[in-house]
């Protein structure tokens, strides 16, 4: 039997990753050859029919030799357009559906939404870095500018697992053929759309293939041996929990120590806050007036409730927060179950035991009419002692 040397070992490693399977075709043997210089003519040798099952005409199943602790990525998506030839390369059609968000009729501007407009209005290359505690509208804001503009906006969730074939494109089975998909960066690009990494900082070094393109340059797909430039408008906006520098308190595990270099490519960088009283209270209202129940009182309250909580947080006299969105789950919640309290309990039943009735006591002395004044000046004297009080 004919041993297998390292380049053939490369080329069923190779088909494994493209293909997902060890059976293949003679086209996309082809097609391995011609969009990675290598040499698949040996699998239809007489010299390999011990290793090379052949299946059919021109089907063949190769040995199965790949190590199974490489993770081979196989993309599930939606039916794709026709690919369009260009050379010897295969590329699918770029979307062409209209990519502008809707607008939000609840949405209340707050925070550094007017700054993230005009970036997003001007059309000018401006990389911008969002940071802030989770919930607090730092990608609402982003949405809703480029809803209010009328602007395409293309939204990537990063994960530590997120890489340059995720980001930029890759080549991909369809319709028994290998045809190069373009990535959300690639197609925000061509499109000259805002292009939004949401949680950047739970990003991988793989984050740095963006390098090029954060400098306001185009980006060497060196797979395709393509290069493509960035469209008028086409802009990049980052938010994430940290400012890169990773979780020094440990709420938000697995944010990463982002590159500095990396970092410094964004010439912005905002801090969203939570919005004032009068300003979430409007928020609530609206979201109140959507399933047409009013009830100010109601949701007064809710916000007297998670400003003494935040007090607190700030303080270190507590671990947990009440988020803006954390307070529109419970006003969801009220509008399913006709319960104040109840839609209360279920929201903050996230919480560890002790948190969850000291956050549900405080609620209630809230509701009973106890001044804001009272709860934050017993707040700030005693630490924990008007969320922790359960006599």
């Amino acid at each position: 039997m004919t041993k297998l040397n390292d380049d053939k070992i490369k080329f069923v490693e190779l088909a494994h990753s493209e293909y997902g399977s060890l059976e293949i075709t003679t086209q996309q043997i082809k097609n391995l050859e011609n969009n990675f210089n290598v040499d698949g003519s040996w699998v239809s040798h007489w010299r390999y029919k011990n290793q090379v099952a052949r299946k059919g005409r021109g089907i063949y199943v190769l040995p199965n030799i790949v190590n199974p602790s490489k993770n081979v990525k196989q993309k599930v998506s939606a039916p794709k357009p026709q690919p369009v030839t260009k050379g010897r390369i295969q590329t699918a059609e770029t979307i062409k559906e209209n990519l502008v968000p809707s607008k939000e009729e609840t949405f209340v501007p707050f925070g550094n939404f007017r700054d993230i407009k005009n970036i997003v209005k001007s059309k000018i290359f401006y990389p911008t870095f969002i940071t802030g505690l989770s919930g607090n509208g730092k990608t609402l804001n982003i949405i809703q500018s480029c809803a209010e503009l009328k602007r395409e906006l293309i939204r990537v969730n990063i994960t530590i697992e997120t890489d340059e074939d995720d980001l930029l494109g890759g080549f991909r089975l369809q319709d028994g053929q290998t045809v190069w998909h373009d990535g959300p960066v690639v197609d925000a690009m061509k499109r000259g759309a805002v292009l939004l990494l949401d949680e950047i900082d739970l990003a991988s070094n793989k984050i740095m293939c963006l390098q090029p393109i954060l400098e306001g340059n185009g980006v060497f797909l060196k797979k395709t041996g393509t290069f493509v430039e960035p469209s008028q408008g086409f802009n990049v906006i980052a938010t994430a929990n940290t400012k890169g520098k990773g979780s020094d308190d440990g709420r938000f595990i697995g944010t990463n120590i982002l590159n500095e270099a990396f970092l410094e490519r964004f010439p912005v960088t905002f801090e969203q806050e939570y919005p004032n009283a009068k300003t979430e209270q409007k928020i609530l209202d609206n979201v109140m007036s959507a399933y047409n129940l009013k009830d100010t009182d109601f949701t007064g309250n809710l916000v007297k409730w998670a400003d003494v909580i935040r007090r607190t947080f700030f303080d270190g006299g507590v671990d947990e927060i009440i988020a803006t969105r954390r307070l529109v789950h419970i006003i969801n919640a009220f509008a399913i179950f006709g319960n104040k309290l109840k839609a209360v309990e279920v929201c903050i039943n996230r919480f560890d035991e002790d948190t969850k009735k000291s956050f549900l006591d405080l609620y209630t002395k809230v509701d009973a009419g106890v001044s804001l004044d009272e709860l934050n000046q017993g707040s700030s004297n005693d630490g924990e002692e008007v969320i922790s009080d359960n006599n």
